[in-house]
């Protein structure tokens, strides 16, 4: 499991408009090339919300299907994608503080299958090395966009 947190000058409703926005990510965050929503949810939130995401990865573009499995707005979500033999399962969550909010991101790979329970095992240091890259870089540019926006 990889965990990363950054500390943003804005309320946490501010931050969570951003966050739960997946059909503007790909314009606040440098690191997705495109979102195509694939299905909207079907209540109140955004719990269900399902989307392929295209982003570089290792240099190469990587598309997953990703989809929101649980949320409490404005203090969290979770999403999910099952993709090359492993779940991947991540959360977003939000801590009211004095000066603003901390955003925390933790990010976890369950291998499931023999191949991909191989792959991990040789190359998952080099993997847990780039995830923790990317979510460094999304939890900044997260940071800059909302503070850019919640500014005078």
């Amino acid at each position: 499991m990889t965990s990363q947190s950054v500390e943003i000058a804005a309320p946490p409703e501010a931050v969570w408009s951003v966050i739960a926005d997946i059909h503007n990510a790909a314009n606040v965050i440098s690191g997705i090339k495109e979102i195509q929503v694939l299905e909207e949810p079907t209540g109140p939130g955004i719990v269900g919300l399902k989307w392929k995401e295209t982003r570089e990865w290792m240099g190469k573009d990587a598309v997953e299907v990703m989809w929101i499995t649980d949320a409490s707005d404005p203090s969290f979500y979770e999403t999910r994608a099952e993709s090359h033999g492993c779940i991947y399962q991540s959360r977003l969550q939000l801590e009211p503080g004095q000066a603003g909010t901390r955003l925390a991101m933790t990010f976890d790979c369950q291998p499931e299958t023999f191949g991909a329970r191989v792959m991990w095992f040789l190359t998952g240091w080099m993997a847990k090395k780039a995830v923790g890259k990317m979510i460094a870089q999304d939890l900044n540019d997260l940071k800059v966009a909302i503070e850019r926006s919640t500014s005078p």
